[in-house]
């Protein structure tokens, strides 16, 4: 059985598929684009039908693809089983054993959470192939990107190709393992995004896109037997949303790298940590986005605030939250508000009994403290049930004495955010005439809560810095 001719014929197959799916991606893009660049008009009706047809044939040539995908995995394990079967038989034939036993033995990844918890060997290994083109660690690299690119296989994305550059590793995939052990440590981290209805981004482009209807369909009584019901077109548009590209990078001497301690591996750990958070505050603040900007405001003004004047507006905003939404409200609304609001709420009384009780403490109370860490989830819930993030990233310089912070409320299911699931990060060196590596962390991403705008943020004078 010829393998060879067998992958080659599936991989054309495939890069054909990819090839077409990106063309229809560069299609609709420019439909969209002619679409903007007169904004009076919109799109047409034939251009809304096409970018309809495109949506469905990019859906069915994912499928495609990824069924080649399954079809080379296969022949590639049935290619290994082929030869292993002839070593083992030539093997039995030179010693004159018959060997009926074949046992396929997966080997451990390169850099595993086991051997390299903390990613120390990994980023050494950047530093020193870019200072003095270390053998062994040269060596470590290059097997740690030919296992990334068999995974990436498996997942049919390109996203590989698009990452690694021309000349010695200039595009290094960071071990996943370490992105996700890094991303939430340190700093503020990202509450807020992890938090938020995820979506794979598109494979090419700097434009995300998601269907909004616009015009909805009708019903009503019919007015008389044989008359004529009630009928509306639907009308629907793509919501385009910019991808952004968050990175960030630092720049070490030989010297401090050869001669510090530890100083490679603290780097790497605080660039992915400030990476995290630098994504998840632009989710909340960036002008054109972020909520306190995109949200509808409701003021809470007091001289004196209490958890108890507090209360009516949470409720408020998850009303406005539900009034938006109706029927595509999937009861998922969360309230996100800073750690200081949030031990604030919990240190208010009511009578004798704490507003918010504690885990493990029968108190008569309304609220609940689930006692979660900062940054693993929902810290507990409102009196009405309705789950709490607690995120730092949110201001706390707000207001006319620039001391107030505020308290977003949203639904998970309308907060979109598209981000790269193969490689969400990734580290780069280079060498520069100064004896200096640059390590770089870079990633896209792309966030709308403008499909239904529904989000709603309490502020005012209400909401100042707390005294405990």
């Amino acid at each position: 059985m010829d393998f060879k001719k067998m992958l080659e014929a599936r991989a054309a197959a495939r890069a054909a598929l990819v090839a077409k799916r990106a063309a229809l991606g560069e299609e609709a893009s420019a439909i969209v684009a002619t679409a903007e660049a007169d904004s009076a008009r919109g799109l047409t009706d034939v251009e809304d039908a096409r970018s309809l047809e495109i949506i469905g044939q990019r859906a069915s040539l994912a499928t495609e693809i990824s069924a080649l995908d399954t079809q080379i995995e296969e022949i590639r394990a049935a290619e290994a089983a082929d030869v292993e079967e002839r070593s083992a038989a030539a093997r039995g034939t030179a010693t004159g054993v018959d060997r009926t036993e074949v046992r396929v033995v997966a080997e451990p990844r390169t850099y595993m959470r086991e051997n390299d918890p903390k990613g120390k060997q990994f980023a050494r290994d950047v530093a020193l192939q870019f200072l003095r083109n270390d053998t062994m660690s040269n060596d470590r690299l290059r097997r740690h990107m030919d296992e990334e690119r068999v995974e990436r296989e498996r997942a049919g994305t390109p996203l590989i190709e698009r990452a690694a550059g021309t000349g010695n590793f200039s595009g290094l995939v960071v071990p996943q393992y370490l992105t996700d052990l890094y991303a939430p440590k340190a700093r503020a981290g990202r509450p807020f995004a992890d938090a938020c209805r995820h979506h794979d981004l598109p494979e090419t482009g700097m434009t995300a896109y998601i269907g909004k209807v616009t015009t909805g369909t009708s019903a009503d009584d019919q007015a008389a037997e044989h008359a004529a019901v009630s009928e509306t077109d639907i009308d629907d548009t793509l919501l385009s949303v910019p991808i952004a590209t968050a990175a960030g990078s630092q720049t070490l001497s030989r010297q401090g790298v050869e001669r510090g301690i530890g100083v490679e591996d603290t780097t790497v750990e605080d660039l992915f940590s400030a990476y995290a958070t630098n994504l998840d505050g632009k989710l909340l603040n960036k002008a054109t986005i972020g909520l306190t900007n995109v949200a509808t405001p409701l003021t809470y003004t007091s001289g004196a605030p209490t958890a108890i004047e507090l209360y009516p507006k949470l409720i408020g905003a998850s009303a406005a939250v539900e009034a938006a939404l109706l029927t595509a409200m999937l009861g998922d609304t969360i309230v996100v508000m800073h750690s200081r609001r949030w031990y604030w709420l919990q240190a208010q009384l009511s009578n004798q009994w704490p507003l918010f009780g504690q885990p493990g403490v029968a108190a008569q109370h309304v609220g609940e403290n689930y006692g979660e860490r900062y940054g693993a989830g929902f810290r507990g819930v409102l009196p009405n049930g309705t789950p709490v993030i607690v995120d730092n990233n949110i201001a706390t310089n707000l207001g006319a004495g620039t001391n107030q912070d505020e308290i977003y409320s949203g639904a998970q299911s309308e907060l979109h955010l598209w981000e790269d699931p193969n490689a969400p990060m990734f580290i780069r060196a280079e060498q520069v005439k100064k004896l200096d590596i640059d390590l770089v962390v870079y990633g896209y991403y792309a966030f709308t809560a403008e499909r239904r705008p529904h989000a709603q943020k309490i502020s005012g004078t209400g909401l100042i810095a707390p005294t405990f």
